[in-house]
């Protein structure tokens, strides 16, 4: 599991950031003295706020994680992040619990641990959302049931049954992005990656240039077209929503901590374990002045702490949240 550890890199594009941040406050001068009184509204006032907002601004937990680790202007996820498919399967199965549709299988004379025991169907009505019909159809129809870790494999692939293969939700990234352009959160475009050097020269006339560029291009397309491929992009177009989310997220470990997971949002408890299992959450703490950052970091490394098993006998604990927290601790 990715370790939340403060890196050199990050730590530069923090101080960037915040001293921009810093500077254009500044220069509101009295814009301050606004804002902290909107800041401490009650919240009564946060659920009007959230109200106000549009139905199709409204995202599921998968698409809140996915948005946090979207790049703003190129309009995709880090080559090298490995961690968010398994990620966007946990959140659909916490998606799902929170819904009312799944739930752990129930004790008996003998307790069993959060990962031993079986997701089971509470209700099959279906939620609206096609990928969540999906995951809710394969967990009804599986018999005998299966345990939170392996239903995270099977959703994501990662079996080495030939025969489960089928159980694989395919294309997650893509739909959900689309979900988000649908919303109006992303736009669509195209982007060309060409994976090795080409040597050109400047020519006095850039027709010639150009036709060569072209059957350069065509000659490669057709005979290593695997060295040149297009992907589909969703740059972000409302950015209110990405930094609403961000703010939930700062402010869950900063202002509005309660030092008690059970006290939380159910929701925004799992939006942190989710975006930290996908390597996500960094880009939500990114803008953070550095005390702001080392702290919100000490304050998730206490819920990353907490003993999974325990957590879920408390009262009007979600056993299958912790199931999936527990899926990706252990």
């Amino acid at each position: 599991m990715t370790s939340l550890i403060q890196r050199s890199s990050g730590l530069v594009q923090r101080r960037t950031e915040a001293s921009r941040t810093a500077a254009a406050d500044k220069d509101r001068g009295s814009g301050d003295d606004d804002f902290e009184p909107r800041r401490r509204c009650s919240g009564e006032e946060q659920e009007e706020q959230d109200k106000g907002d549009s139905k199709e601004t409204r995202l599921t937990l998968m698409e809140e994680v996915l948005l946090l680790g979207l790049k703003d202007r190129e309009g995709y996820t880090s080559f090298w992040n490995d961690c968010i498919s398994s990620g966007l399967r946990g959140c659909m199965l916490i998606e799902l619990a929170i819904r009312g549709r799944l739930q752990l299988e129930t004790c008996g004379m003998r307790r069993k641990s959060l990962l031993a025991r079986k997701v089971i169907c509470k209700s099959d009505a279906p939620t609206g959302d096609v990928l969540l019909d999906e995951a809710l159809k394969h967990v009804k129809e599986t018999q005998p049931p299966e345990t939170v870790q392996s239903w995270i494999e099977l959703l994501s692939g990662e079996t080495w049954n030939p025969l489960k293969l089928h159980y694989q939700l395919r294309n997650v990234r893509e739909r959900l992005a689309k979900n988000l352009v649908e919303k109006g959160v992303l736009t669509t475009e195209k982007q060309n990656f060409l994976l090795f050097d080409m040597t050109t020269h400047p020519l006095t006339n850039n027709n010639i240039k150009q036709r060569l560029i072209k059957r350069v291009q065509e000659a490669v397309l057709e005979k290593w077209n695997f060295l040149l491929f297009d992907m589909t992009t969703h740059p972000l177009t409302n950015n209110n929503i990405k930094q609403r989310l961000i703010k939930r997220v700062q402010e869950a470990v900063l202002e509005k901590w309660v030092n008690d997971p059970h006290r939380m949002d159910k929701r925004l408890l799992a939006l942190i374990f989710l975006a930290h299992s996908s390597d996500v959450l960094e880009n939500a703490f990114s803008p953070l002045l550095d005390d702001q950052y080392d702290l919100a970091m000490k304050r998730v490394r206490q819920l990353l702490d907490l003993e999974p098993e325990g957590e879920s006998t408390k009262t009007n604990a979600n056993e299958l949240l912790w199931a999936v927290v527990a899926a990706f601790t252990k």
